[in-house]
Order: C-alpha cells, then structure tokens, then sequence
C-alpha cells in the first residue's frame, strides 16, 4: 500500500514518525508508526507532515519525496546508515542522492532526520509514495 506523506507527522519532541488517524476535540489523534500506539496531539505541539518538507538545493528546493525516492532508488529499498555514522560519511551519501544540496543550509542535522524518517518509513511504511493524482481522487 503506498505512503501518503500528508497523513505523515514528525512531532517535535517525540521521537520517530507518526500516522494521522482522526481529528479530536482539542487536537487530534496520531499513531506512532514503530509501536502502533495510539494518542492525541495539542493543537499547541509543533507538528509538521511530510508532504510540507523540502530541501534546500543551490537551484531552490527539492520536496522531501523526491528525495525519499532518490534514497530509495540509490539503497534499492534498504535501509540507510544510521543516524549516529560519521558526519562526513552521512554528507557523501546526500551528495550521491542530492547532487545539489546546498551546503550553507541543509546541515548535518537535518540529514540525520531525513536519515531516520527513511529508515522508519523502510521499515514500518512504504517507500512507493500516493501520486498526486491518486490524491485529488480521494
């Protein structure tokens, strides 16, 4: 079943990723993908979908899917390095899938997000993503 980034939620200060489920009186109800457990988020708590992350490249901005895709496509749908390998190894790798990542603003840290959101959606998602037009469909 393909993943739709729009209904896949990074809450700050709350490790993993997250699937939404329904909206709720004060906020809404999230399940977090790696235990399935179930909660509800504040409408105060920064959340932010998949759908709506770019990366910055020195041409503009590249979406996070595309380059979910070209990670897929360059691991064969593995999984990627972890998170906590060697800052130089983890910017030759973004440099292989995102030739024109630009250096003054997508840092260290936010590739190892974009390293453990795709190690999460490898192994408790999809990597085939909902297309646009399977979207408006809906």
């Amino acid at each position: 079943m393909a993943t739709d980034l729009k209904k896949v939620l990074s809450i700050s200060g709350q490790p993993g990723l997250f699937e939404y489920i329904a909206q709720a009186r004060n906020g809404f109800v999230v399940e977090a993908m790696a235990t399935k457990h179930r909660s509800s988020v504040s409408t105060n708590s920064k959340v932010t979908t998949l759908a709506d992350v770019s990366i910055y490249t020195d041409d503009g901005e590249v979406t996070l899917k595309k380059v979910l895709e070209s990670m897929r496509d360059a691991l064969e749908g593995k999984a990627a390095m972890g998170s906590k390998s060697n800052p130089e190894e983890i910017k030759a790798f973004f440099a292989k899938v995102l030739p024109g990542y630009d250096r003054d603003r997508f840092y260290v840290s936010h590739m190892k997000k974009v390293l453990d959101w795709y190690n999460c959606l490898v192994q408790f998602a999809s990597l085939e993503f909902v297309e646009e037009e399977q979207e408006s469909a809906e």
